[in-house]
């Protein structure tokens, strides 16, 4: 069964010479039914969710993200450091290496942490993948710097390497004072250190040994930043500081695509948090608004697997669309969060595909979005799934991160 969605004049699937925000132009579109399987028979039951909920995993491993190598990788953590009296005193900082012990001519993950000191209790964590090095997040001149290939930053970086001047450069964006004082633990990590986001970043990355190349479904750099997000947990859950039961796992824009993808197929995060996830992440592919699949696997080819670059021009033949993603959280909690001057992300598509996982989070008992009403600005709304749109652009804000902590405080704690 399909979901017959209308919210303007029906588009064509053509090559676009210019990219949409008229929401009129949009398009009439027919979404798969997350409640049907493949074989055309409705799920009713929690039982038959799992075997459905394991046949979407694998068609957006087929057709999307590409296929998460199932081999288990042995792996060694390294303790660099602990400070019991971080952020004068407020903290416990930690930074520990994670190595891939098969593959030692890979760099570790480097792997940051605070901790709230004023706690002898085990505490739930936000983790997720920064952009330009862990010492990017906070000033705290103790953070070591990434050692790699970075992201430029500004007309200072050199070489793409990391640069001292770059302390605290993105500490806007993660609210760590915040989140110590409300009890909760930040784990970040560079991911370039999975692997650098670039074309051919795959050759020293983790992609280099694990997947196969010559495959169309090979596993592109979001399933790779995925998976060592779950490496991160692994750690994490041998932390004694931290809940490994109640990690949520967070990102934002295409670290918010690697959050969902990493939620979907690991059950041991808690919830999942995805900040203007947008094309290929929390936006519905089929709406013609902001960014396309065309645009996407054009500009950012290494993203995702050869096989996605097939329905550039047919978004219409993928056989899943971006509420089924979401709807693979389900029944844990799920938050999906825009910015009303972020239009390329599609803030409506966003929120529509939150509102399609609704029949899901019932099958659980549980009530999702609650609503199909858009919401005014700043008015969050929902209940296991959550949403907002802000005013502003894209990014992640203090208002953002106090969203989700009163959703982690109601549904994680």
């Amino acid at each position: 069964m399909f979901l017959l969605i209308t919210t303007g004049s029906t588009l064509a699937q053509t090559t676009e010479p210019t990219y949409n925000y008229d929401e009129a132009k949009a398009g009439t579109y027919i979404l798969p039914d997350p409640l049907v399987n493949q074989a055309g028979k409705r799920v009713i039951t929690k039982a038959a969710w799992r075997a459905r909920r394991q046949e979407l995993q694998r068609l957006f491993a087929e057709h999307v993200y590409g296929q998460t190598p199932a081999q288990t990788v042995a792996l060694r953590f390294e303790p660099i450091e602990t400070d019991s009296s971080a952020l004068d005193g407020r903290a416990i900082r930690k930074q520990v290496a994670i190595w891939l012990t098969n593959y030692p001519q890979l760099p570790p993950i480097n792997v940051l942490i605070y901790s709230p000191r004023s706690t002898k209790k085990l505490v739930p964590a936000f983790l997720g993948l920064n952009f330009s090095g862990n010492h990017t997040v906070h000033a705290d001149p103790a953070i070591r710097l990434p050692l790699g290939w970075v992201t430029r930053t500004n007309d200072q970086t050199i070489n793409n390497r990391a640069i001292e001047t770059d302390r605290g450069r993105a500490a806007g964006s993660w609210s760590v004072d915040s989140l110590i004082t409300h009890g909760y633990a930040l784990v970040t990590a560079y991911y370039g250190d999975i692997e650098p986001d670039f074309p051919q970043g795959w050759r020293s990355g983790i992609r280099s040994v694990l997947g196969d190349t010559s495959r169309a479904d090979n596993w592109g750099a979001v399933g790779a930043w995925a998976w060592g997000m779950s490496r991160i947990l692994d750690y994490l859950q041998t932390d004694p500081l931290i809940d490994g039961k109640r990690v949520i796992a967070f990102g934002h824009s295409r670290i918010g695509k690697a959050a969902l993808w990493a939620g979907a197929q690991d059950e041991r995060f808690a919830a999942v948090v995805g900040n203007e996830a947008g094309e290929s992440g929390a936006a519905l592919s089929r709406r013609w608004y902001g960014e396309t699949v065309e645009r996407i696997n054009t500009h950012f080819p290494h993203w995702f697997s050869t096989r996605y670059k097939f329905y550039n021009n047919h978004v219409a033949d993928l056989p899943v669309d971006q509420h089924e993603l979401l709807a693979l959280v389900a029944p844990r909690p799920l938050y999906i969060a825009s910015a009303n001057g972020d239009q390329w992300s599609d803030p409506r598509g966003e929120f529509l595909s939150a509102v399609q996982t609704e029949p899901v989070y019932k099958l659980f008992s549980k009530t999702g979005l609650g609503t199909t009403t858009f919401p005014s600005l700043n008015q969050p709304i929902g209940q296991t799934v959550r949403y907002h749109i802000r005013r502003g652009k894209h990014d992640v804000t203090p208002y953002d991160w106090q969203q989700y902590l009163r959703f982690a405080d109601a549904l994680v704690r």
